[in-house]
């Protein structure tokens, strides 16, 4: 019975956000939108919840966690309900810059074109930035934590350098980069070349010697030791500067296009702004926010496939 009522949930929660996106009249204050994009989106939640419990009874497997995730999507839809009933309904908020959930929802389907290419433009600009930061930042942390020498040198230019916030360096970079494109890309790597440099150095610094000693006893040669014993079990460190630096890179990102870009999330969203379309803002935030999670889940993703013997990790 208890499992019966928590699958019922989202159901009882979308049929009253349901009853008030259709049945309650909207503020006059609120310009009207070209189509009930609410209550399309809440249906289409409870469809896939009762496909995906069905799919799940017929299969005998699953059901447990769909129902314990049932309470969840009761509550966000519960939340978008009564987000939609101050807004569009009564009005309570100022209506520039909260407007109703159909218009947010309809500017991300009406201007899809422009948001897509702006995502297309980010990307290749976060990927750039991201794999040049990781990879010299990887290179430096290994060259650090075996090689005292350059530990003696490169370590102080690192505590120098590193600590200076990423965004701190556009004013030099839009002199020194000849595309807001490539300053952009620089601004990214710095972000994610210090947190990588150190994770990894330490991570190696952390390495049992008896790991190494066993290797050489082998038989194993310097790339062997370096590559097959030190940076795999570093792996943990690694990935830890790497996860910090890509956050850190998705601060650079949306600052560095806010200044100089053409186009990008974080141009569209201040392009929107200055236009005074919040609606148009709260989409591009929408759209942000789904593109940097589903970057964040691949990468958790590829380290739970990597590091699989590891336990008690952060989960995501």
């Amino acid at each position: 019975m208890k499992k019966l009522i928590y699958a019922l949930l989202p159901f009882a929660s979308g049929f009253a956000a349901l009853a008030v996106a259709l049945l309650v009249p909207d503020s006059s204050k609120h310009p009207e939108a070209s189509h009930p994009w609410f209550a399309w989106l809440t249906a289409a939640i409870m469809a896939y919840f009762a496909v995906r419990l069905l799919v799940f009874a017929i299969s005998g497997r699953g059901t447990d966690a769909a129902v314990y995730k049932a309470p969840f999507m009761a509550g966000v839809l519960l939340f978008l309900n009564l987000l939609n009933l101050v807004t569009v309904k009564l009005a309570l908020l100022p209506v520039l810059y909260f407007p109703s959930l159909d218009r947010i929802l309809g500017s991300i389907v009406e201007d899809y074109s422009l948001i897509f290419k702006c995502m297309g433009y980010s990307f290749r600009i976060l990927i750039t930035g991201v794999l040049g930061g990781a990879l010299i930042g990887f290179f430096m942390g290994v060259g650090i934590g075996f090689s005292k020498k350059l530990n003696y040198w490169l370590m102080p230019v690192i505590r120098i350098l590193g600590p200076i916030p990423s965004t701190a360096w556009i004013p030099i970079v839009l002199v020194a980069f000849a595309s807001a494109r490539s300053a952009s890309s620089f601004i990214i790597g710095i972000s994610v070349w210090f947190p990588m440099t150190i994770m990894t150095s330490s991570g190696i610094s952390n390495v049992r010697n008896s790991y190494f000693e066993v290797s050489a006893t082998l038989g194993a040669n310097s790339f062997w030791r370096i590559f097959r014993v030190g940076v795999p079990a570093a792996m943990p460190h690694i990935f830890l500067g790497l996860f910090n630096g890509v956050c850190g890179s998705f601060i650079a990102l949306m600052t560095a296009e806010m200044i100089g870009a053409k186009y990008g999330l974080g141009w569209y969203v201040n392009w929107q702004k200055d236009m005074m379309a919040y609606a148009n803002v709260y989409a591009g935030l929408i759209v942000i926010a789904v593109l940097f999670f589903i970057i964040i889940t691949l990468l958790f993703r590829l380290r739970d496939r990597i590091l699989v013997w590891q336990k008690g990790v952060i989960k995501w």
